[in-house]
């Protein structure tokens, strides 16, 4: 088994008498030392790792006062702060080995929205796209655009100053602040804006800190100017960060928040921010250009920027390659046609215009331009994306280039450490002919993508950081890299903020540096908050790119074996976009129904890199371990686990327990999967998990119910009015509880072989399948059946076989045999192996036939093409489609009639359905259209059921918080219609549960308009 694992860093006591002091002081917000939060907040998404000494979580703007106050006594004054948003930086801006203060777990409201002045305030936790969403019904937005805008907060983008996407037309963030909020470090509570002159001088006449900071930065204004405009590059993506060149405004007014902008959390912890926020241009289009190489594609952006486009964004062909394969490419792929030879670059080139007549003026300017020069300045062709809808299919895209990226096959991944740099637009194109020349030298590949428009390209060096050569790379590169921003006038820092690499800024800013460290002492005499980064004051030391701890060091202990057993989950390179926050989309239910980082695939994964390290420190194979208790079973070491769970049980420590409880909030429900731009896979490595942590510790009762259930369904069946009454009275609810279950639901009482062959339906026996004729066989299917439908919904089962035959096709029954999911969700990977193996060899056996499978229940068949493949290999996994899948292949045999368009349907999707088989929906659509029906499909979250996670007795509350955030309210609006269908069996399942309606599926509406037509 296992060992236990306890030899773990402990947090400084220093930070521990912080903790204790604070809650006596009255802190209301959380406070964690644990080791588990502390790994999980020890990345972001840049290179680096270090772990943090104590996590505050702050409630409102007292508790912030509460710590700053608190850390300027004298015996906490070398206690270090930084302030944490979404945590997506990429050069370490929010790691540190002090006290992280994450705001976005409470701090995340939205305070006023005035739509007639056009300005909204905000605390500093509010996502981006939260407050756009808020926005929308006013037809307003918040313009800096972002990749991350779905998990980026407001906090954050105010201290990286950040911009993005159309950052020509609508500035950086700096540009859209109105009034700040900021609690300063001796505890004042300062409000700042645009100041008047008589205002400034008021200031300056206070005895306090807000008095000295002003003074100095308009001593810096006025002494300095000569120099801050020789040194400060003319470039739309200005210097951020202490940004001296605008200490007054354009119309001459002093304004603090343009050094708070883009200050990294080093001068002051912000909690709200007032700011201007602007109508949404009615009308859009994309024009995607395509050439036959990168170099082509920056070289003709100037001209494309002529025509008055609003924005021009660059990918090349190595993003666009990766987008081939995720479930992005989907949704944008008509707008990108395979040419003869395969394009290496594409500029999307946006267009904006208040009225559709007035933008289809301005395209025909540029399609002319484009047809009369045809293949001109390297071009291959171009599309046109028009409406919101598809254009925004088309941003998705370029927003995920950066996971993309991190999706490439083996060690070597593009990492981030040179990726912002900025130069003057024009130079742009000579400049990275350059880069690519230095990266070439090295012997290293690389991705790029960016702002063409702006001069800021993002560039990803391909480098294995667990082997130390390599490593040695990002200082050689990021030394060439300055030397050439240098050279092209230039900036290292364009976009990201700085970070790590402000080990740059004093030959940057040359004797100016002095001045930062002034700003920088005035705020923070004791630099505590955010050390290293930015400037320290006079003394103090910056932090270096390669003397900070990389991921990359860690993860190196764990050997090479290891790693590839465990690969779905070791490359996590801490995008974040498992954090978003809309609650109408699939990922990650656990993390938006407990605002726990942990619980969240990013989470799970730096847990998971950080046990199996501890387990390779203790000289542990856990790959060797899964084979022997595989090969033992489970009465080999009971006792040991019988006496290890007693341990646990008086408080034995063990860093397992710590993963075990963020693997236990997983719903297995597969959205990482399918959205994670590298395809960490938590349900896959969450089971491995539990295989190991369960041969060290006792297992629950409910876990081998659970796992036993498809097994144990065809005996209990045989008396379904005896097992039903014994589930539903009140003993049996309460043994039920006592295992940790609730609300199991009963047993349909209909034998579904004895009922559908008195129908005159037929077993899919080899025999049977022998005698079909030709021309039978062609319109022969066979279902596959699941356990939960054969039996918890026998009806859909046999709607199923009515509405096949009603549409002129043959459906055979599949003999039942266990699928095997619930065991792999649990992780009973021995037994999981074995029934899926046997099961692959009855299911290919009728596929030899040539008929064709598929299944019903969405989350039971994807299995046969994820969770079979991996165990099997992909070549002994049986293909079996979704229903709507093989009815989409079949439209050309369908009745060619209109049973009539009514008033629609509308389909909730089951989310490992829409996540990993993104065409599924669409099939649905094709085939209600066929049919001459109307159906749409509406965007939500996780209903909360996932399988039999909203069965356990301490998963039910969860269930039920996650089944309101989303599905509640399109189940209200449809009440009483009858026009909601769901596809999921845990899904109708839940929704009765809950809200007492009973939706149909798919194919019941289908059976239904077809009888009736």
């Amino acid at each position: 088994m296992i060992p236990r694992l306890t030899d773990r860093p402990v947090s400084d006591s220093l930070y521990h008498d912080f903790a204790a002091e604070l809650r006596l002081r009255g802190f209301e917000g959380e406070l964690s030392a644990s080791y588990a939060d502390r790994t999980v907040l020890s990345t972001d998404n840049s290179i680096y790792q270090v772990w943090p000494q104590l996590i505050a979580f702050p409630k409102h703007a007292d508790d912030l006062v509460r710590i700053a106050k608190l850390s300027g006594e004298p015996r906490f004054q070398s206690l270090k702060l930084a302030p944490r948003g979404g945590g997506t930086g990429t050069n370490g801006q929010s790691l540190s080995d002090g006290v992280i203060v994450d705001v976005s777990r409470h701090m995340n409201r939205i305070l006023e929205i005035n739509a007639e002045e056009r300005w909204v305030r905000v605390e500093s936790g509010v996502v981006k796209d939260q407050l756009n969403a808020a926005l929308k019904p006013y037809g307003l937005f918040f313009a800096p655009e972002l990749s991350t805008s779905n998990r980026a907060t407001i906090g954050g983008m105010i201290n990286t100053d950040a911009s993005g996407q159309g950052s020509c037309l609508y500035g950086k963030t700096r540009d859209h602040v109105l009034e700040l909020s900021t609690v300063l470090l001796d505890g004042t509570l300062w409000h700042s804006q645009p100041l008047a002159e008589t205002e400034l001088t008021a200031i300056k006449q206070r005895d306090d800190r807000v008095g000295s900071v002003h003074r100095l930065l308009d001593a810096i204004f006025r002494d300095d100017a000569a120099l801050i405009a020789e040194k400060f590059p003319k470039l739309n993506r200005c210097l951020t960060g202490y940004d001296l060149a605008h200490i007054r405004d354009e119309q001459g007014r002093f304004n603090l928040n343009n050094i708070l902008c883009g200050a990294e959390g080093t001068l002051g912890l912000v909690y709200e921010a007032k700011l201007n926020v602007l109508p949404i241009p009615r009308c859009s289009a994309l024009v995607n250009v395509r050439y036959t190489s990168f170099d082509a594609a920056l070289r003709d952006a100037p001209a494309l920027m002529a025509l008055n486009a609003a924005s021009i964004e660059t990918v090349d062909s190595k993003v666009l390659n990766l987008a081939r394969q995720d479930i992005i490419w989907h949704g944008v792929c008509e707008f990108f046609p395979d040419d003869a030879e395969p394009a290496q670059g594409i500029n999307l080139v946006e267009f904006l215009a208040d009225s559709e007549d007035d933008l289809e003026r301005q395209l025909a300017v540029v399609a002319d331009k484009l047809t009369v020069e045809g293949s001109a300045n390297g071009r291959c062709g171009h599309t046109v994306a028009r409406g919101a809808a598809a254009v925004n299919r088309i941003w998705g895209m370029r927003k995920k280039s950066v996971g993309l990226l991190g999706n490439l096959q083996g060690d070597k991944r593009p990492i981030p450490f040179v990726e912002d740099t900025a130069v003057p637009p024009e130079n742009l194109a000579d400049y990275i002919a350059e880069f690519r020349t230095l990266l070439d030298s090295h012997g290293v590949a690389y991705g790029m993508f960016g702002h063409v428009d702006a001069g800021v390209l993002h560039v990803r060096p391909v480098i294995d950081m667990k082997d130390p050569e390599q490593e040695k790379l990002v200082r050689a590169i990021t030394d060439g890299v300055v030397a050439l921003t240098q050279k092209y006038h230039g900036l290292l820092w364009g976009e990201h903020g700085k970070g790590v690499r402000s080990e740059y800024a004093p030959a940057f800013f040359g004797p100016l540096y002095s001045r930062l460290q002034d700003i920088k002492a005035e705020f923070d005499p004791h630099n505590q908050l955010n050390p290293g980064k930015i400037a320290t004051p006079p003394g103090g030391e910056l932090l270096k790119i390669d003397a900070v701890p990389t991921r990359g060091q860690h993860d190196r202990v764990i050997p090479i074996s290891v790693r590839q057993g465990f690969d779905e989950g070791l490359h996590c390179n801490g995008n974040g976009a498992c954090y978003n926050f809309d609650p109408d989309d699939a990922m990650c239910p656990s993390w938006k129904g407990t605002r726990e980082r942990r619980h969240s695939p990013k989470g799970r994964a730096s847990l998971l890199r950080e046990w199996l390290r501890q387990l390779s420190l203790a000289g542990v194979d856990p790959l060797a371990e899964s084979t022997r208790l595989r090969a033992t079973g489970n009465l080999a070491g009971l006792f040991g686990r019988l006496r290890n769970t007693l341990a646990k049980r008086r408080g034995e420590a063990d860093f397992s327990h710590e993963v075990m409880e963020a693997m236990q909030g997983c719903l297995a429900c597969k959205s990482c999967v399918g959205q994670c731009p590298v395809k960490v896979d938590v349900p896959e490595f969450r089971a491995k998990f539990l295989e190991l942590y369960y041969g060290r510790y006792l297992r629950p009762l409910k876990d081998y119910l659970i796992g036993s259930l498809e097994s144990t369904l065809p005996l209990v069946a045989k008396l379904p009015g005896l097992y039903n009454a014994a589930l539903d009275s009140g003993l049996g609810r309460t043994l039920l509880r006592r295992v940790g279950l609730v609300e199991s639901p009963l047993l349909s009482g209909i034998d579904p072989v004895a009922e559908l062959a008195r129908r005159g339906f037929a077993l899919a026996t080899p025999a049977r399948l022998q005698r079909l004729a030709e021309a039978e066989r062609a319109r022969a299917v066979i279902v596959v059946q699941d356990a939960f439908t054969s039996y918890f919904e026998t009806e859909l089962l046999l709607d199923l076989f009515e509405l096949l035959r009603t549409l002129g096709f043959t459906p055979l029954l599949a003999p039942f045999a266990a699928n095997g999911k619930p065991l792999h969700v649990h992780g009973f990977l021995g037994a999981f192996r074995k029934v899926a193996g046997s099961n692959a060899e009855r299911l290919r056996a009728l596929a030899a036939s040539g008929v064709p499978l598929v299944g019903l229940d969405p989350s039971m068949t994807l299995t046969y093409r994820a969770e079979y493949a991996k165990a099997l290999g992909k070549d002994a996994a049986p293909k079996v489609q979704l229903l709507q899948e093989w009815l989409a292949s079949r439209l050309a045999d369908l009745p060619k009639r209109a049973v009539g368009m009514g008033s629609g349907y509308t389909l909730l999707p089951h989310c490992t359905e829409k996540t990993n088989a993104p065409a599924a929906t669409g099939d649905w659509q094709k085939v209600f259209a066929a049919l001459g029906l109307s159906l749409s499909s509406k965007s939500t979250g996780c209903c909360g059921m996932a399988g039999t996670f909203g069965h356990e007795t301490d998963k039910r509350e969860l269930s039920k918080t996650l089944y309101g955030m989303s599905w509640a309210k399109q189940v209200e609006a449809d009440r009483g219609q009858g026009r909601l269908l769901a596809t999921g069996y845990s899904c109708r399942c839940q929704v009765e549960l809950i809200d007492g309606v009973k939706l149909a599926h798919p194919l019941q509406a289908l059976l239904q308009e077809l009888r009736s037509a």
